[in-house]
C-alpha cells in the first residue's frame, strides 16, 4: 500500500501487520502497538498511519511518546466510535462470506466500501489499483483465516485523552470515503492540539493508493512545515 511513499518519503519503512501482507498470525490477540514499536528507530519517527494504522499509530503516540516525532493519520479509526448502518451492513455481508469460505465475494464487499466509497463504483477506478487492493485484502484474508483475530486494547482508551497527544498531527481523509470517516477525522482534528485537516479529492480510503501524488504533497508539505 506504501510502495511508492517508500520512494517519495525515504528513509521509509512499511512494516505489514501480523495478519496482512507478509506477516503471518503467530496468536489470535495481537498487540499491534508492540510490534510496531519493535520496527520503530531508535530516535522518534514520524508515524503514518491508515484505517487500522492509523488507530495505531495514535494510540503508540499516547503509549509511548518518546517514541513518536510526529502523526499522520489517514482515514485512521477511533475506539468508541457508533459505525453507520452503511458500515455495519457491509461488514455483516463481508463476514458472512468470509465465514462460507467465498473469499472473491468477501473482497468486493471490502472493496465497494473501503476502495469505491459509497459514492463511485469499482468500473469507474484504476484497474490497477483495484486488482492491487483486491490482491492485498484476499492475502489479509487467506492470512486471517482460522484465526479469531482481537487487538489488544489501549487502556485508557485513546478517545478519552486526545488533547494529551504532544506531537505535530496532520489528518486526512479522502473526499469519497464514508461518511464515519470524516467524523473521526473531524473529532481528532478538533481535539488533538494545534492538529491539522486535509482533505484529498477523487479518492475513499486509500489515498496513498490512488492518489499518490496528491498525498505526497500534502504530507510532505506537514513535514517540512514541522522539520521532521
Amino acid at each position: 500500500m506504501y510502495r511508492r511513499q517508500l520512494e517519495t518519503l525515504a528513509p521509509a519503512r512499511a512494516p505489514d501487520f501480523p495478519g496482512f501482507g507478509q506477516t503471518p498470525l503467530v496468536s489470535d490477540t495481537v498487540d499491534y502497538r508492540a510490534f510496531v514499536r519493535e520496527a520503530l528507530p531508535d530516535e522518534p519517527a514520524v508515524l503514518i498511519g491508515t484505517s487500522l494504522g492509523g488507530r495505531i499509530a495514535l494510540e503508540l503516540a499516547l503509549e509511548t511518546p518518546e517514541r513518536v516525532a510526529a502523526l499522520v493519520l489517514v482515514g485512521a479509526g477511533l475506539d468508541g466510535h457508533r459505525w453507520s448502518e452503511e458500515v455495519e451492513a457491509s461488514w455483516q455481508a463481508e463476514e458472512e462470506a468470509f465465514e462460507r469460505g467465498d473469499l472473491d465475494a468477501a473482497v468486493d464487499v471490502n472493496l465497494r466500501l473501503w476502495l469505491a466509497g459509497p459514492r463511485r463504483t469499482l468500473d469507474e477506478l484504476d484497474p490497477d489499483v483495484r486488482g492491487l487492493a483486491a490482491e492485498m485484502q484476499r492475502n489479509a484474508f487467506e492470512l486471517q483465516t482460522g484465526h479469531d483475530l482481537r487487538m489488544t486494547p489501549l487502556e485508557p482508551p485513546a478517545s478519552t485523552r486526545l488533547r494529551d497527544v504532544a506531537v505535530p498531527t496532520l489528518v486526512v481523509t479522502g473526499d469519497e470515503d464514508v461518511r464515519d470517516m470524516h467524523e473521526i477525522a473531524d473529532k481528532l482534528a478538533a481535539q488533538i492540539p494545534g492538529a491539522e485537516r486535509a482533505t484529498i479529492a477523487d479518492t475513499a480510503h486509500l489515498p496513498s493508493l490512488e492518489r499518490p501524488d496528491d498525498f505526497d504533497r500534502v504530507v510532505l508539505a506537514f513535514l517540512r512545515k514541522h522539520g521532521v
